[in-house]
């Protein structure tokens, strides 16, 4: 499974009700386990992002779709990374010409 990185922002509608976003989180785990994929981890952060959520996902599709349903919502305001680890990264680089 790949895994994905989405760094979020509160819109002034997700932050006006702020109390209901750890049912939104639920909601997104709930959501990420029906498309085949799980919701490994939510931060609050401070800084230039609100949440930081780690997911792992069978495909980009599928991380795409559930980022897109999620900030169709407006509460929040995403920007989603394809995370590589160590090993696939040293995979990736061995693999090199």
């Amino acid at each position: 499974m790949a895994t994905f990185i989405t760094l979020a922002r509160y819109t002034q509608q997700g932050i006006s009700k702020i109390k209901d976003s750890p049912s939104r989180v639920d909601n997104f785990r709930n959501a990420a386990q029906k498309a085949g994929g799980s919701l490994k981890s939510v931060y609050l952060t401070l800084g230039r992002y609100d949440l930081v959520l780690i997911t792992e996902a069978p495909s980009d599709d599928v991380v795409a779709r559930l980022t897109l349903a999620t900030a169709s919502l407006g509460n929040v305001t995403t920007e989603t990374l394809r995370a590589f680890t160590e090993d696939e990264f040293r995979k990736l680089v061995t693999s090199l010409p």
